[in-house]
């Protein structure tokens, strides 16, 4: 079921988050990368910006980025449009794997913003429009991850 962002006050992040956004499919990617942009920025975070050109290779720089242990949060973001061979479900599953192996490696939060679409209508929603953009709840999840793994150190 399709859920629509819920506003959250956002509190002071402080530190540095990190995105790694796929350059294939930059009308819908991008528009999550000004929407998670936007939420960090208000919330006072320093964002840094790391373009790769598709979904693929997304676990590569989020691994490098892992290890330098210097986010609090890492967001990923891809869009990957299902076509007549299974070639966008092996890359989406490749990509959800990789993201969930470095998380927990790496005891750091990566956020999953790489979607497999059936439709482009799919995507115009997810992505363009602001009432269900998934860029707004990437960075809001980053904030409260950020958060929940600072406590966890005290």
């Amino acid at each position: 079921m399709l859920r629509k962002n819920q506003p959250k006050k956002i509190q002071p992040a402080g530190g540095a988050f990190a995105i790694v956004a796929s350059r294939y499919n930059a009308e819908y990617v991008d528009a999550m990368l000004r929407a998670a942009r936007a939420v960090l920025s208000e919330a006072g975070a320093h964002v840094r910006i790391v373009r790769v050109p598709g979904a693929f290779e997304i676990p590569a720089a989020v691994a490098r980025l892992a290890h330098q242990s210097r986010y609090a949060a890492i967001i990923c973001f891809g869009v990957i449009f299902q076509g007549e061979t299974s070639h966008a479900e092996h890359i989406g599953l490749g990509v959800t794997h990789a993201l969930a192996q470095i998380q927990v490696e790496q005891k750091m939060p990566v956020i999953h913003g790489v979607f497999v679409f059936n439709k482009v209508k799919q995507a115009k929603v997810r992505c363009l429009s602001a009432k269900h953009n998934r860029g707004t709840e990437a960075a809001q999840t980053a904030l409260e991850m950020a958060r929940v793994m600072k406590s966890l150190r005290a």
